[in-house]
């Protein structure tokens, strides 16, 4: 790969640690209700809206219990108003196009993936959803979804900090308010307008006529593209108002707003790690976590990157140059844009799937076998920063493994931040973290071998199975892209990944919370001569083996029959 793509591919990288630092420190402040400079302007809207909702509930001290039922509560009330914005667009303002509203199963499905920070779609946006269902049925619960997987993190961390036996681990809606007023809407406003100035479309009209050359009339959809935009990748949602998303020209118009999107992928999930060290003060523990996570994602970003300039063997014998030149850029250039290339159109893959955002750039579907493997690999593993707040919690609940296995291997009492970690916990973590294996790889073999299932394969025998694993996978773990390849607009997949979703989700958060509830309910352990230290390489080094040896050799045999399988057929020259 040329000098500069690994040039665009590190500072990036380096990019996204430098603003994490500040952000992370900065979201501390307003989680941990310090005083910042943006006060005096944010504090009248908070204080609006909490009245809005009720003086008392939002001023109330919350269990883990409570705390998890009035999440699942706001989360009920905004699902059945998104489905029914979607059911019902046809008789909602800003329609121009005349859409008709979504049929009950796609309506369901889309619902419940974007209630969940998924945003999985079977349809695409600029044909089937109204200006108005794209603000208020998809933009709005990005800004929500977005926010739920974060507040329950800090209501998790909290757990780990009082000492009041459990009796308050903070407001939900407190938090939720806060996240969304002060967090992502002042950057999604002023970046907003930075993409509105590369040229992304901002607008309330549906579409309009452009005059061709050849003298032809095309119809261009626009509408609200840039704001929206925003949101999908700093809340890492990743649906797009385009089927295309960020290969959109609209919505992705040049190479710097493709930076820009890549950052705010991974900005937020980042930034949640140096967050949970200053809420801890222990800068050190963060920065082990922070490692282990920086440590997962090298390899999945070069198995994702170089095999696409590689180039396949079946070109490269047709006697196709695959080596990049002055005159072309080589390698596997199928499915990506010309003004992104390979090293772009591979990082953005890589950190869509890394950060679960799904927002893409290019085909997935026509990647070669190795980088199926990476963006497979990092959404089953899903600890690999993953979203803000479950992507995390996960790469915790590996280390509360971690820390049990170790304790138990050296002698030493099991203990994290101070607080024992003992059986319940351990019970409700192995639930928390088999639920993602369980709901991927039985609905993935259901489906192969289920015809109304089958019948939705664009590609036979391995891909075909490539395929139907990612679409099971992504929707498990918050992501939402595909190999589009498979026609998911049916029945059975709306309804069968629906589900997936919603388990994948809503069970591992109330059994996170539990073990939040049962961490806040011990006292505080002080350090001594018996504690196993966690935040020292030593240990992150056995964290990160941690999640190896349990997360990865989960999933190995179904990426044996899939992408490695696919891997040895191109190699051999086989087609399918």
């Amino acid at each position: 790969m040329p000098a500069p793509a690994w040039l665009q591919i590190a500072a990036t990288m380096l990019a996204i640690v430098v603003l994490s630092i500040p952000t992370g420190r900065y979201m501390a402040r307003i989680v941990t209700d310090q005083k910042t400079p943006f006060d005096r302007f944010f504090d009248p809207i908070d204080n609006a809206l909490y009245f809005l909702i009720g003086r008392r509930v939002t001023s109330q001290k919350m269990t883990w219990k409570a705390y998890t039922f009035h999440m699942l509560a706001a989360n009920l009330v905004m699902v059945l108003i998104i489905f029914a914005v979607y059911s019902f667009q046809d008789y909602l303002p800003l329609n121009p196009s005349r859409f008709p509203g979504m049929k009950a199963f796609q309506a369901f499905n889309t619902a419940i993936s974007f209630i969940t920070n998924t945003n999985w779609q079977s349809y695409s946006g600029e044909t089937t959803l109204s200006n108005f269902s794209q603000m208020s049925g998809i933009t709005y619960p990005m800004f929500t979804s977005a926010t739920t997987g974060f507040v329950v993190a800090m209501a998790w961390i909290r757990a780990f900090t009082v000492t009041n036996g459990g009796a308050d681990i903070g407001n939900f809606y407190r938090d939720f308010i806060r996240f969304i007023t002060r967090v992502l809407l002042p950057i999604c406003v002023v970046l907003t307008l930075v993409m509105i100035g590369q040229g992304a479309v901002q607008t309330l009209d549906a579409a309009f006529v452009a005059h061709t050359l050849q003298g032809a009339d095309q119809t261009i959809v626009v509408g609200p593209v840039a704001s929206q935009t925003t949101i999908e990748l700093v809340g890492t949602n990743g649906g797009g108002f385009y089927n295309a998303n960020a290969a959109h020209p609209f919505q992705n118009p040049t190479p710097i707003t493709n930076v820009i999107l890549i950052v705010l992928m991974a900005l937020l999930p980042a930034a949640i790690v140096v967050t949970f060290g200053e809420m801890i003060a222990n800068r050190r523990q963060a920065w082990v976590l922070y490692g282990v996570m920086g440590a997962l994602m090298v390899p999945f970003l070069l198995l994702c990157v170089v095999p696409e300039q590689s180039g396949t063997p079946t070109l490269t014998r047709a006697g196709i140059a695959s080596q990049a030149t002055a005159d072309q850029p080589g390698g596997n250039m199928e499915g990506k844009e010309v003004r992104f290339g390979i090293a772009a159109s591979g990082l953005f893959a890589d950190i869509t799937t890394a950060f679960t955002t799904g927002a893409v750039n290019s085909a997935h579907d026509s990647y070669t076998p190795l980088p199926g493997i990476s963006m497979l690999g990092q959404m089953m593993l899903q600890c690999v920063f993953g979203g803000k707040g479950v992507g995390f919690l996960n790469a915790l609940l590996y280390g509360l493994i971690a820390v049990f296995v170790a304790g138990l291997m050296v002698g030493r009492t099991p203990e994290f931040l101070g607080k024992k970690i003992e059986t319940q916990e351990i019970i409700l973590v192995s639930l928390a973290l088999l639920i993602h294996p369980l709901v991927i790889l039985s609905s993935t073999g259901w489906s192969m071998i289920a015809p109304y299932a089958l019948a939705s394969l664009g590609n036979n025998g391995i891909h075909g199975y490539s395929e139907v694993l990612y679409a099971f996978t992504s929707g498990a773990a918050d992501n939402g892209s595909a190999f589009a390849g498979l026609n998911s607009n049916t029945p059975w997949f709306n309804l069968a990944t629906a589900a997936v979703i919603f388990i994948g989700r809503y069970p591992p958060i109330i059994f996170l919370m539990g073990v939040a509830g049962s961490v806040a309910a011990k006292p505080t352990m002080p350090p001594s001569t018996s504690t196993l230290r966690t935040d020292t390489v030593g240990f992150g080094v056995f964290w990160f083996a941690t999640i190896l040896i349990v997360g990865a050799l989960t999933f190995f045999p179904a990426l044996v029959l899939g992408p490695f399988a696919e891997f040895f057929a191109m190699k051999a020259g086989l087609t399918f």
